[in-house]
C-alpha cells in the first residue's frame, strides 16, 4: 500500500478535509498518485446537497467499480456527505469504507486502521514536502443543529462539533510556516463555533487569537447564518487588522412566508438590520448571499419579493440555485415540488440578470482606485488575486509575485472581475 488519490466535490469544507487527509497520508509514507487509476487507495469526498453534485458522485463511484474489478487490491473510501448509507452500501458493495455522518473528523484514523498503517512508518513533518497553498481552507466546526426544511446537511454531517482553539491555531501556524498567507475558516454554520466547547468559545474570540499569528496576512470565514451573527462578530471584522471585510450571509429567499416554510428562523427585516449594522461599521464591506428559487409553493409574488430584496440590498455576489428535493428532508417528504422546472429556470435567469446589472454598477466604482491584492496564481498569462472584500483582480507583471500583497490600480471593470496594473 504505497499511493493514494483523493477525488473531491462540493463545499470548501470538503476541500479542506481532503487537504488535511492528504497531508496525514503523506506523513505515513504514502505518495499521491497521478489519479485513481494508479492509486492503491482512493478516497472520494462526496457532496449530495445538490442533485447535480450527487449525480457526479455516483458517476465517479461507477468508474471506481470498474477500476477495482481490474485491480482488486485497491481500497475505496467514501467520506464527506452521504444521503443514505445503507442504500449506498447495497448499491456499492465494493466500497471498503463509508464514513458515517458525524465521523467526518475521524476519517484519517479510520482509514489508517483500514490500511493497517503503523506509527513507526510515519514520516517526520519536515520530511513531508507539500507545495504551500497561498490561501487554505481550515475546518473549525462540523455539523448543524438547525432544521431548515430543504437541507440535508444535518443528516449527512451530524450534530455540531467544534475543534479546540489550540488545535486550530497550531494547524494554521504550520500552514503559515509552509507559505500560506490567508486562511478561510470553514463550517456549515460558522457563527456556532465553540458553543459546544467547555469552556465556551466564541468565533470572535478565535478570530482574535488567529489575528496574532505572525506571518498570516488575511482571515476569512464562511458559511454564516443571519440568526447567529452577533454584534461581537461585527466588531471583530471591523476591528481586527487581518480579518477581511468579506461576509457570505445566505438569505435564501426575500419573502417571509417562504422563509417560514424553509424554517430559516428569521424574517427579512432581521436580515435588513444585520446588513445595516455591517455597512454602518464597514461601508465598503463585500457581501455575498445564497438564494433558492422555486421552493415549494413559491408564488410569482413571493419570487418578486426576492428580486426586490436583491435590488434593495445590492450584494456583490449572489449564488443562485433552483430548488431540488433532497431525499429525507421535510420539504421532500411533506411538501409538493410544485414549481415547474421551466419556471424555476426562468426565475434563476431573472436573478442572474438582475445581479449582473448590480455587480456591473458596484464594480464600476473601482475604476481608477488603488487596492491591495493577495496574489494567488496565474490565469491566461496574467496574475490574479483578491482584494480584502473578495474582488477578483487580474493584472500583468513579469516579476514572480505569487503570495505577495501588492497595490494595484484598477484600469477596467467587469461584473465578475477587475483588471489592473501594479503600482510602482
Amino acid at each position: 500500500m504505497s499511493s493514494f488519490s483523493i477525488w473531491t466535490i462540493g463545499c470548501q469544507m470538503n476541500v479542506a478535509d481532503s487537504r488535511r487527509l492528504a497531508e496525514s497520508l503523506e506523513r505515513y509514507g504514502l505518495e499521491a498518485a497521478d489519479g485513481p487509476h494508479a492509486a492503491d487507495v482512493v478516497v472520494l469526498y462526496s457532496c449530495v446537497v445538490r442533485q447535480q453534485a450527487e449525480h457526479r458522485v455516483h458517476g465517479q463511484l461507477r468508474a471506481l467499480q470498474t477500476m477495482k474489478a481490474a485491480r482488486p487490491h485497491m481500497k475505496v473510501v467514501v467520506a464527506g456527505c452521504v444521503s443514505d448509507i445503507p442504500d449506498w452500501q447495497r448499491r456499492y458493495p465494493f466500497v471498503d469504507l463509508i464514513a458515517e455522518p458525524g465521523q467526518d473528523l475521524t476519517v484519517r484514523d479510520r482509514l489508517i486502521d483500514l490500511l493497517d498503517l503503523s506509527e513507526r512508518y510515519r514520516f517526520q513533518p519536515e520530511q513531508a514536502i507539500r507545495l504551500p497553498g497561498i490561501s487554505e481552507g481550515v475546518t473549525i466546526h462540523q455539523g448543524c443543529n438547525r432544521a431548515c426544511t430543504y437541507c440535508i446537511v444535518p443528516s449527512t454531517r451530524g450534530g455540531e462539533r467544534s475543534r479546540p482553539p489550540a488545535v486550530i491555531v497550531d494547524e494554521i501556524r504550520r500552514l503559515v510556516e509552509r507559505g500560506t498567507k490567508e486562511v478561510v475558516l470553514l463550517s456549515q454554520i460558522v457563527e456556532r463555533y465553540g458553543r459546544d466547547l467547555r469552556p465556551r468559545v466564541l468565533l470572535s474570540e478565535l478570530l482574535r487569537q488567529l489575528d496574532e499569528i505572525d506571518g498570516l496576512e488575511r482571515i476569512r470565514f464562511l458559511t454564516s447564518y443571519p440568526g447567529d451573527f452577533g454584534r461581537d462578530l461585527v466588531d471583530a471584522i471591523a476591528d481586527l487588522p487581518k480579518v477581511c471585510e468579506d461576509v457570505n450571509l445566505p438569505i435564501q429567499a426575500g419573502d417571509d412566508d417562504v422563509l417560514r416554510r424553509m424554517r430559516r428562523g428569521y424574517v427579512v427585516d432581521h436580515y435588513r438590520e444585520l446588513i445595516g449594522r455591517l455597512r454602518q461599521r464597514m461601508p465598503e464591506i463585500g457581501l455575498s448571499t445564497d438564494v433558492i428559487v422555486g421552493f415549494p409553493g413559491e408564488t410569482e409574488a413571493e419570487f418578486q419579493h426576492t428580486l426586490d430584496m436583491l435590488d434593495e440590498f445590492r450584494f456583490d455576489v449572489v449564488h443562485v440555485a433552483m430548488y431540488s428535493p433532497r431525499p429525507g428532508t421535510v420539504a421532500a417528504t411533506q411538501m409538493s415540488d410544485d414549481v415547474p422546472r421551466e419556471e424555476k429556470r426562468r426565475r434563476l435567469h431573472a436573478v442572474e440578470d438582475l445581479q449582473k446589472r448590480i455587480a456591473t454598477c458596484i464594480n464600476s466604482r473601482y475604476l481608477g482606485r488603488i487596492v491591495d491584492v493577495l496574489v494567488e496564481g496565474t490565469a491566461k498569462g496574467r496574475w490574479y488575486g483578491r482584494t480584502r472584500t473578495n474582488k477578483l483582480v487580474h493584472f500583468a507583471s513579469a516579476a514572480p509575485v505569487a503570495g505577495q500583497v501588492l497595490d494595484v490600480q484598477i484600469t477596467s471593470t467587469e461584473p465578475w472581475y477587475l483588471s489592473a496594473t501594479p503600482c510602482t
